[in-house]
């Protein structure tokens, strides 16, 4: 039985700028086909905008407010809003809030490096 938690996990920085705790995937759990991780977001911070050729994304708020751009869409989002981003789609999100935007993201097939391609420049 794989059963972690996301205060012994460790975290790390993806290829977009986010750091995320990975709870469960290939790497460290009996999980092939998806992955499930925490990713957190400074006050004022942003991820690179990127989109993965493969995999498909959910992210669920759990924690304060931020701003979601997918492709040419951008909204507000909050505690209990769950997105959908589909493969090739570019997206980004930035923290709008006075806390860390936290937030749960599930990818299928699980989160890679590879699979993320970075869209604009961390300046913009």
């Amino acid at each position: 039985m794989d059963v972690k938690n996301l205060n012994e996990v460790p975290p790390f920085i993806t290829k977009d700028g986010s750091e995320i705790r990975e709870l469960l995937a290939h790497r460290n759990s009996v999980i092939r086909n998806q992955s499930l991780a925490e990713a957190r977001l400074p006050v004022g911070g942003a991820t690179q905008e990127h989109f993965h050729p493969r995999a498909e994304e959910i992210y669920y708020i759990t924690h304060g407010i931020g701003k979601i751009r997918i492709e040419n869409e951008t909204r507000e989002v909050k505690v209990g809003d769950a997105i959908a981003i589909p493969p090739g789609q570019k997206h980004k999100l930035w923290n709008t809030g006075n806390e860390v935007l936290r937030l749960l993201c599930c990818c299928a097939p699980a989160y890679e490096h590879t699979d993320t391609v970075i869209t604009e420049t961390e300046s913009e």
